[in-house]
């Protein structure tokens, strides 16, 4: 990634106890002597870039070097964060190009961010993206406005925090209306907290950011929702910056196929190549250059409470973990065609993008880690939590080998040999 230094001054501003950027110029009409150095790559250029276009609320953890974008008119993506202030890299995936054309493209806008809200089953007969009837191909797939293009309310935000709603209304694929009112948080985790969580300790000067984002779907209609007519599933997708030095790492239950199923499904844009995808006992490993379209995904029999991925050319360390409850089974099935079983789908999913066809443009590049909530079979009223929660750790790798090998069951040497 550039660090190439722009000369412009973004200084902070205290607004409703969360903290946003504005351009601030040099009185007196020496500019120079004002201007701060903004690093390109920097979360400070992606604020300065973020800003110019839609509101953005910065907030932070209590040491005011984890700090995180949120974006309220972007269905309260969390849009990329740092873990060293706002001189630090910036690990979220800004689409700069789709942004800064002030147009929405017809069937998906990949903004980008790293924590971003959207609903399941993508394909099949109970889809969400598929009008009826229609074909399951891209011509015919549409992401609902209101996980996509429309803004969301923010209702309350503080220097760590940020809540949203949204009120929706999503016809699937089988004519099955739900009314449905999301509630979101975003919460940045101070350090202890972090770590607590994830079950480890880290060295003092392993830089750090994690931020979690709890969402909550609710039946505001006066229908049950039933396996028969649908179920719909809250489904957080997480857009990074690839390297070629990026590698995907998914811990998996070990067991036989007979019982647990197939490690992972590796079949969604063709079956992925052997230098791309290697699974080695409990663990698999995954490419995430950004330059070969392909997607993997495990079931929840397979998939543990965790994922990340380590980027050796930045030595940054993600993680990914979210609430699984024990024992169940059934996830929307989101295969772009009828389904025999439309609640076998996946948990766990990871993208790296590529050109669609040989010649084509990518949609970034990035490459995304995803997780789902149970397909949710609610009553008036009753609602269904996900909480989604992501960690970057940046440092040396003698200080972030110990923490992979805790956290995802492998040490660095092993993910860098995995897909040489």
């Amino acid at each position: 990634m550039s660090r190439k230094i722009v000369a412009l001054l973004w200084i902070p501003l205290v607004i409703g106890g969360c903290q946003t950027y504005g351009l601030v110029h040099a009185p007196g009409g020496n500019k120079k002597a004002a201007e701060t150095p903004i690093i390109e790559g920097s979360f400070a250029d992606d604020l300065a870039f973020l800003q110019a276009h839609t509101p953005v609320v910065v907030i932070k953890d209590r040491s005011g070097q984890g700090q995180v974008a949120v974006l309220p008119n972007m269905q309260g993506r969390v849009m990329t964060s740092t873990a060293s202030g706002a001189e630090g890299l910036s690990f979220g995936w800004v689409n700069r190009e789709l942004m800064a054309s002030g147009q929405f493209v017809e069937h998906m806008n990949a903004f980008g961010g790293e924590d971003r809200f959207w609903l399941g089953p993508e394909g099949g007969q109970f889809s969400i993206f598929f009008a009826k009837g229609v074909p399951f191909d891209l011509e015919h797939w549409f992401t609902p406005a209101a996980i996509d293009t429309e803004p969301w309310e923010l209702t309350n935000r503080g220097a760590h925090a940020v809540m949203l709603q949204k009120t929706m209304q999503l016809t699937n694929y089988s004519g099955t209306v739900f009314n449905v009112r999301v509630h979101r948080e975003v919460r940045v985790l101070n350090r202890d907290d972090a770590l607590r969580t994830l079950g480890l300790s880290a060295a003092a000067d392993v830089n750090l950011v994690a931020f979690e984002s709890n969402n909550r779907l609710v039946n505001t209609g006066s229908q049950t929702w039933t396996k028969e007519t649908g179920l719909l599933s809250i489904w957080i997708l997480g857009m990074f910056t690839p390297s070629p030095e990026t590698t995907i790492v998914i811990p998996y239950q070990v067991g036989p196929e007979g019982e647990l199923g197939p490690v992972v499904k590796d079949d969604y844009f063709g079956k992925v190549p052997e230098d791309r995808l290697v699974i080695k006992e409990g663990v698999l490993f995954f490419r995430g250059d950004g330059q070969y379209r392909s997607k993997i995904g495990l079931s929840p029999r397979r998939a543990k409470s965790v994922a990340g991925s380590y980027d050796a050319a930045h030595k940054v360390l993600t993680i990914v973990q979210y609430n699984k409850p024990e024992g169940v089974v059934d996830y929307v099935n989101s295969a772009w065609a009828l389904q025999q079983e439309p609640y076998r789908g996946d948990v766990v999913n990871s993208y790296n993008d590529g050109p669609a066809s040989p010649g084509a443009k990518p949609m970034g590049p990035f490459y995304e880690l995803e997780t789902s909530s149970p397909a949710a079979a609610l009553r008036l009223g009753e609602g269904i939590l996900h909480t989604h929660r992501t960690f970057h750790f940046a440092g040396t790798e003698a200080q972030l080998d110990p923490i992979a090998r805790v956290v995802l069951g492998t040490s660095l040497a092993e993910i860098k040999a995995a897909l040489p």
